[in-house]
């Protein structure tokens, strides 16, 4: 039996995992109006995070239009979702990204389609999984927690259950070109304790059928695994640990949240299309 000091960071970590999962669950359960205001800060910080991170790479992102683009996203995908505005909406974006072209013509850049490129990356990366959310929260105009609190507790089983699994058994490489440390053992336990939260919740969070819940939690446990490896990848070329120091134990906001950019997408396209 491994000690607790075979568990790295396992305090900081813990005690932010508690604090931020109690400040999310709050938000989201309170009203519709918290979970916009806490996803929109969560949006901005990611944002402001990978455009940090782009620069110490030397690329050189617009990254206040990023940051408008992607936020502005975030918000015209909620007020349209509430159905408070029209999905016309929507193309006020495609105007405001291509201020990033006219922008650079003014800009003295060895690689200025390099830069416009990262600016883009940013609020695909990034701004979009987040927005989609929005579509996964609302019906008809009409908001529902338990989907989005659903995915979430299911997401930090998957991730917590990786990560004690990995230490105690990890011995097989998931992906060691991309992250020496990640298991097919931490990830057969993770898979675990998700597939055992994701029943529970099926048994209380009756918006969706148990079947639905299962093929989410499928789609969570493996988007979420190849969210991590798609942000440890960024993080190797750019030869930096964490994408930030913002969150004790877990890094940055890129850190704790990206199995959520990548399993997002899916999500959403399951519930919409199926």
């Amino acid at each position: 039996m491994k000690s607790l000091s075979s568990y790295p960071n396992l305090v900081p970590r813990a005690a932010t995992g508690l604090a931020g999962g109690a400040v999310i669950i709050f938000g989201v359960l309170f009203s519709d109006w918290t979970y916009f205001i806490l996803f929109l800060v969560i949006c901005f910080l990611s944002l402001l995070e990978f455009y940090r991170l782009a620069g110490l790479d030397g690329m050189i992102p617009q990254k206040s239009v990023g940051i408008l683009a992607g936020t502005g996203m975030f918000v015209l995908s909620f007020l349209i979702e509430k159905q408070l505005l029209s999905y016309r909406y929507y193309f006020f974006i495609f105007p405001l990204l291509s201020l990033t072209y006219l922008i650079k013509l003014y800009k003295n850049e060895k690689k200025p389609f390099t830069n416009i490129a990262f600016t883009f990356l940013g609020v695909f990366y990034v701004a979009v999984p987040f927005s989609l959310l929005n579509h996964a929260v609302y019906e008809s105009g009409h908001y529902n927690a338990e989907i989005l609190l659903g995915l979430l507790l299911i997401l930090w089983a998957s991730d917590t259950g990786a990560y004690f699994a990995g230490i105690r058994f990890g011995k097989r490489k998931l992906f060691e070109r991309i992250s020496p440390k990640k298991s097919w053992e931490g990830f057969w336990g993770g898979a675990l304790l998700a597939a055992i939260v994701t029943y529970v919740i099926s048994l209380y969070f009756t918006s969706l059928p148990v079947g639905s819940w299962m093929v989410m939690g499928v789609l969570i446990v493996v988007g979420g695994t190849f969210g991590d490896l798609v942000e440890s990848l960024l993080k190797r070329s750019m030869e930096i640990k964490d994408s930030g120091t913002s969150l004790p134990g877990h890094g940055g906001f890129l850190d704790r949240f990206d199995g959520l950019l990548i399993s997002a997408p899916f999500i959403v396209a399951y519930l919409e299309i199926f």
